[in-house]
């Protein structure tokens, strides 16, 4: 077994709820009295961009919403986003403890639009746990795409052999798996930190 000096992350769907999935989505177009054939569509075609850091949150909703009038405001809809975010807390706690460590080199690989991403650093304090993210707005990759964990380890300078990269979606981990990075599919609090003691990383 290699030894483990470097952990990658996933935040949405690991450590905090997905910023803006279908499920999300769904309830925005309830809440907002929304068609939802036609949100999403729009939804389709803007999001990539969006995601990479292409486009702005603004931008997004002009494609996507304030292409005509509407009985709200961006402002209520932008909030409603945001409100989407929560936290895991049982697996938070295991990111607190293999961080506060000081035994390894902490950072995140996720797709994320900008300002969503900055939004969830800041109100989950992230910055307490990772030392680096390497978010596809800032990247401008996205995850299952080989580019993004590609500059992941080129930027930190780290061994594959000794990189652990956690996530919840296995497609996601097939491109770190072919460029030698070891990988835990995300499941569970309980799994994840039997896992983890299975790469002898202490939590």
């Amino acid at each position: 077994m290699p030894k483990i000096t470097t952990l990658f992350w996933d935040i949405g769907g690991v450590i905090l709820t997905n910023g803006w999935d279908r499920e999300s989505r769904k309830e925005a177009t309830e809440a907002f009295h929304l068609d939802w054939e036609e949100f999403e569509d729009r939804h389709d075609l803007s999001f990539p961009a969006f995601d990479s850091g292409q486009i702005t949150l603004n931008e997004y909703l002009d494609r996507t919403l304030f292409y005509r009038s509407r009985p709200f405001t961006r402002e209520e809809f932008t909030a409603f986003m945001f409100a989407q975010s929560k936290e895991y807390p049982e697996t938070r706690a295991i990111l607190d403890n293999v961080a506060s460590s000081g035994k390894y080199f902490v950072g995140s690989i996720n797709n994320e639009p900008l300002e969503l991403n900055q939004y969830r650093i800041e109100a989950f304090h992230l910055r307490s746990d990772f030392c680096v993210f390497f978010s596809s707005c800032y990247v401008r990759s996205r995850k299952p795409e080989e580019a993004i964990f590609r500059v992941a380890l080129e930027v930190s300078q780290r061994p594959p052999e000794e990189c652990l990269f956690i996530d919840d979606r296995t497609l996601n981990l097939e491109n770190p798996r072919r460029l030698g990075m070891n990988t835990i599919h995300h499941q569970g609090a309980e799994q994840l930190r039997s896992e983890l003691g299975k790469y002898g990383v202490e939590v």
